[in-house]
């Protein structure tokens, strides 16, 4: 390991610019800032996710194929995060959105189509997952952003989007696994009815 982190603030980014890891320095709500900020904070979520499976997994073994599958996203988050800070670096490759197009399918398979549109809910884990699918869209929407602006470079814009998509049968996987009934979206009464 190269870099260490001796001393956490600077003082640097007093005036609402922080420095890329290419030594340029831009505003803190550039669009390449609010993607790194996107991946983090999902970062963070799929963090929380995957330790609360670690403790629903003594109650529910299945649940452990969830965590071998999702861990090694949070350090692709962190490539891709590494990859927007340092627009030159290339971390990800095309073999990890397979690995999750692989995982998609065979949930996908385990879970049967969707008949129904699903809300987030149903359990804390469930709920939880939906929560990082959520996020996985936003940092996907504010990557596309940069992205217009300063064309991104490799599969980091089709693993955040597979991602969100890994999160979505997650939820649903979870669901079957803990025995939970997945909670179905009512439409609302049609007016005059």
């Amino acid at each position: 390991m190269g870099f260490r982190l001796s001393k956490i603030y600077t003082r640097t980014g007093d005036k609402g610019e922080t420095g890329l890891g290419d030594g340029r320095r831009v505003a803190k709500d550039h669009p390449r800032v609010e993607a790194i900020g996107e991946v983090d904070t999902l970062n963070s979520q799929l963090g929380l996710l995957l330790a609360c499976l670690a403790v629903e997994v003594a109650e529910c073994p299945a649940l452990q194929e969830l965590i071998e599958v999702l861990a090694p996203c949070q350090h692709r988050l962190f490539d891709l995060g590494g990859e927007l800070a340092m627009p030159a670096c290339q971390a990800l490759n095309v073999k990890e959105v397979e690995r999750l197009e692989a995982a998609i399918d065979a949930w996908n398979e385990e879970v049967g189509p969707l008949e129904n549109f699903i809300l987030p809910g149903g359990s804390t884990l469930i709920a939880q997952a939906h929560v990082c699918r959520s996020l996985a869209r936003s940092a996907e929407r504010r990557c596309q952003q940069l992205n217009a602006v300063e064309p991104l470079a490799g599969p980091g814009l089709a693993y955040i989007n597979r991602l969100s998509d890994l999160l979505f049968v997650a939820a649903r996987v979870i669901a079957r696994r803990q025995g939970v009934a997945e909670v179905l979206w009512v439409a609302a009464a049609k007016p005059g009815s």
